[in-house]
């Protein structure tokens, strides 16, 4: 009989790709917890380096061949964020080979992505904020809308929390919400007067359509939970009827949430609290948005700081 092949070399006698694959989704999910969101994401960039091995094994794979592979999907138009990503789930996936397969070594681990030119999150003014938010009528779908983005705004959720939340989550004693983040973490996040009166009033009307069993707090016209991909299309077709311009969806309301705080109060600890960033230097991106405001702001009103017209 003849000993198997190492994992690292070309004939090594591997489980098939796909299987692979598998097994690296399902300890993610089970050790990390990770949403199925992040496990797809995963898997996307997992597959990008499987189908780049060709005929290859992922093992025999060179810090090199990494070069090689980025350098051909940033030839393809992809970003260096996204591609920072995906070199990320490379690492992960050859740390579980090493683990499990007896890969000898990690051929992504100093491989940088090409760096990629800063980008601000879009973000509404307080005024536009307040059009989009402001949805009128007593139709159980426009109650519904309403107390959604009236929430996204006061508390900066992201749409995976909201799609998320369950009845007994938001306390109106308290006026807060209890939210289940990224790495299943929970936080609490303060929750406004607006939103609280559009929630009470879609509270009241979700008892008459909600299924018996249905746990999430906001649903469709037939009872059952809400999708995220609903929210989208349903903010999209409202920024439109409210006659905005923007490309409105729930990550705007989330980022002006953010800016509108940072400038009213400068606590940039507590925005970080509130919207729930493992790390600061994440939320610091508002403090450019800030920055750009103010600098708009002065532009428009300051008598010294207007161009003169030809």
């Amino acid at each position: 009989m003849t000993a198997a092949a190492p994992a690292g070399s070309a004939r090594a006698a591997a489980p098939a790709q796909q299987e692979l694959l598998r097994d690296f989704l399902d300890q993610l999910v089970q050790q990390r917890r990770m949403s199925a969101h992040t496990a797809s994401n995963y898997a996307r960039d997992i597959r990008a380096l499987l189908a780049l091995c060709g005929e290859r094994v992922p093992g025999s794979l060179t810090a090199h061949d990494i070069r090689r592979f980025i350098a051909t999907l940033h030839a393809r138009g992809l970003a260096g964020r996204s591609l920072a990503r995906m070199l990320s789930a490379w690492r992960g996936f050859y740390r579980y080979l090493a683990r499990h397969h007896g890969a000898t070594h990690n051929p992504c681990l100093d491989i940088r992505a090409p760096k990629s030119p800063k980008r601000l999150p879009q973000s509404l003014s307080p005024d536009e904020a307040a059009r989009l938010v402001s949805i009128e009528g007593n139709d159980i779908g426009a109650v519904r809308d309403r107390a959604i983005f009236e929430l996204f705004y006061s508390s900066g959720l992201r749409l995976s929390e909201l799609t998320g939340l369950a009845p007994g989550d938001v306390n109106m004693g308290d006026a807060t919400v209890r939210v289940t983040g990224k790495g299943n973490k929970t936080r609490v996040v303060p929750v406004g007067r607006h939103a609280l009166e559009a929630l009470e009033r879609w509270l009241a009307g979700r008892a008459g359509i909600a299924g018996v069993d249905e746990n999430a707090l906001f649903v469709t016209r037939t009872g059952s939970r809400l999708s995220a991909r609903a929210v989208q299309q349903r903010m999209k077709t409202w920024a439109l009827r409210q006659g905005l311009t923007v490309n409105a969806h729930p990550h705007v309301l989330r980022h002006s949430f953010a800016s509108h705080v940072l400038q009213s109060s400068g606590d940039l600890r507590a925005v970080q609290e509130m919207l729930g960033h493992a790390s600061i230097s994440t939320t610091q991106i508002y403090t450019h948005l800030d920055h750009q405001y103010l600098a708009k702001a002065y532009d428009q009103a300051h008598p010294r700081a207007r161009r003169k017209k030809d």
